[in-house]
């Protein structure tokens, strides 16, 4: 008897996305399809701790720009021409700039960046990233003297990110699978000085049980979680979460979203902050997470969460990414041919 041909995981996940996605995103649905299936876009995140002037005028000359140095332009110009109350909000999200510096290649602009130089203290020039995934950091808007929680911070895009901004008072950088905490602990030693590692502490706890270990400790929390990786998905077959015999891990992601998110908030204090983020554009593992991780805080923890509207975000960076407008809850960025960042999902909760 012949066996049925084994259809590859990535044709499973489109398949899965061709059925669920279609219904979501209605006509978006083909012009994303098609950006998941192309090469992905990337930006460089200067490192702030080597000399990075040479690197920018290169950069430059290339024609990329600093897009979040273009975004706080745009709103201190915004700001200065309308009085209007709405935009004192923005204030706090993008206060003087954040000190990460990102460079990016313009819409439809396809050229690569070369790969990353050492300085002369042997220290990386920049991080080459989605830059999409550095939304969730600037929401999170780190103050000086914070104590953070990055708690799934493998590989650690994010948790450099979060360095270069400067005023973390402490770090703590967690991840469940130690083989990805070694791949955390080889970022921090090609980009960051000794001195500035003593801040962050990385650890290999499940995440899950983070309140148990210190609840009620941090000022701001990025729970970045894992998912189904919607771009990874459809491209590679090594490590893919729609292997046949994954399949029960992955029918049990939102269950493991929602503990990861319901730690991340009992590990803040009050008054603090979670960014809640994934590069899935599914709404199960997004929106719905985030419902119902604020209806569970409040009916058996007492405690009130509030969620942030993240609206203008849209308007700062729509030059650079391509945004869902109909989310219901946080933020989303589309692949799209001449914007091709993302998915990337991010939600703020206040305490």
């Amino acid at each position: 008897a012949t066996t049925a041909p084994r259809i590859p995981p990535t044709r499973l996940a489109l398949h899965h996305f061709d059925v669920n996605y279609s219904l979501q995103l209605k006509d978006l649905w083909p012009s994303v399809r098609i950006g998941l299936l192309c090469e992905q876009k990337y930006g460089a995140l200067l490192n702030n701790f080597s000399p990075v002037d040479h690197v920018t005028q290169e950069l430059e000359l290339l024609n990329a720009t600093d897009f979040v140095a273009e975004a706080s332009k745009t709103m201190q110009q915004s700001q200065r021409d309308a009085a209007a109350e709405e935009l004192g909000r923005e204030e706090s999200t993008l206060q003087e700039g954040p000190n990460i510096k990102c460079y990016t290649f313009p819409r439809g602009d396809i050229t690569r960046f070369r790969p990353a130089r050492p300085d002369t203290l042997g220290l990386l020039d920049y991080y080459l990233m989605d830059a999409a995934s550095l939304l969730p950091v600037l929401a999170l808007n780190v103050q000086p003297d914070d104590f953070v929680l990055d708690l799934c911070a493998a590989p650690g895009g994010k948790t450099l990110a979060l360095l270069q901004t400067g005023v973390c008072r402490h770090l703590a950088a967690n991840d469940i699978s130690p083989s990805r905490t070694k791949r955390l602990y080889q970022i921090l030693h090609s980009y960051v000085p000794k001195e500035i590692r003593e801040i962050v502490r990385v650890t290999s706890y499940d995440g899950r049980d983070w309140d148990q270990l210190e609840g009620g400790t941090f000022h701001k929390v990025l729970v970045d979680v894992p998912c189904t990786t919607d771009r990874h998905s459809v491209m590679e077959t090594d490590n893919n979460i729609f292997h046949k015999r994954r399949t029960k891990e992955r029918q049990m992601l939102p269950m493991l979203q929602l503990q990861l998110l319901m730690a991340g908030i009992l590990a803040t204090k009050p008054a603090g902050e979670v960014v809640y983020s994934s590069c899935s554009l599914s709404p199960l593992q997004n929106e719905h997470v985030v419902e119902r991780a604020v209806e569970i805080a409040e009916t058996q923890f007492n405690i009130s969460i509030h969620v942030e509207d993240l609206s203008h975000f849209r308007t700062l960076f729509q030059d650079t990414f391509s945004f869902f407008a109909d989310c219901r809850l946080g933020e989303l960025v589309l692949p799209h041919l001449t914007a091709n960042f993302g998915p990337m999902y991010f939600c703020k909760l206040r305490r």
